[in-house]
């Protein structure tokens, strides 16, 4: 997690100070000020315009804040580090699968395209990141990773699958997607 005056904390406002409007266009109270502590940055494919947005809107669709026009869902993977990791999991509403990976990793250069095609069609249902393994081992200590590559599914905060080893974007799909069911049942 960010703190106060450290890198990680943006603060939205579209509008501009007491507008009204927030970041995904909601209305706000004209004394709020919407604080992003790690946004990550998206560019609008009509305008170009970089938009920050929040880890718990990165499902969701928005609108650019300059063109105004729909902010789609994230459809592609997103490589992250710990604390974007942290955010992401603690305010995530959709299941995460998260992609183990090295650079040297023959199976999980095979796996990257399987990813990514998981990433693309579970836009909005889900999201997809990806952990290097060599530049981040305490996400690999923490989620006992042993072999890559592997997949992890978060759902509501916590790891609820974990598996080593190649597979396609159907199983990654349908980890997802069961993932999705089971946090349906329990709220």
């Amino acid at each position: 997690m960010g703190y106060p005056g450290v890198g990680g904390w943006g603060i939205s406002g579209v509008g501009g100070w007491g507008s009204g409007v927030g970041i995904w266009g909601r209305p706000m109270a004209s004394n709020v000020i919407e604080v992003i502590l790690m946004p990550v940055v998206r560019v609008c494919a009509h305008c170009q315009q970089k938009n920050r947005v929040a880890a718990r809107h990165l499902a969701d669709t928005g609108k650019c804040g300059a063109c105004k026009l729909p902010l789609p869902p994230m459809a592609a993977t997103l490589a992250v580090d710990a604390a974007l990791l942290d955010e992401i999991v603690q305010s995530s509403k959709v299941p995460i699968l998260i992609d183990f990976w090295a650079a040297w990793c023959g199976p999980c250069r095979s796996a990257a395209p399987e990813v990514d095609r998981t990433a693309a069609e579970m836009a909005g249902k889900a999201l997809v990141l990806k952990v290097d393994t060599e530049a981040n081992p305490e996400l690999s200590a923490r989620f006992q990773v042993r072999g890559i590559p592997n997949f992890a599914v978060v759902s509501g905060g916590r790891t609820v699958f974990q598996q080593a080893g190649l597979v396609g974007h159907e199983q990654m799909e349908q980890w997802l997607r069961d993932a999705a069911v089971k946090e349906a049942a329990v709220s």
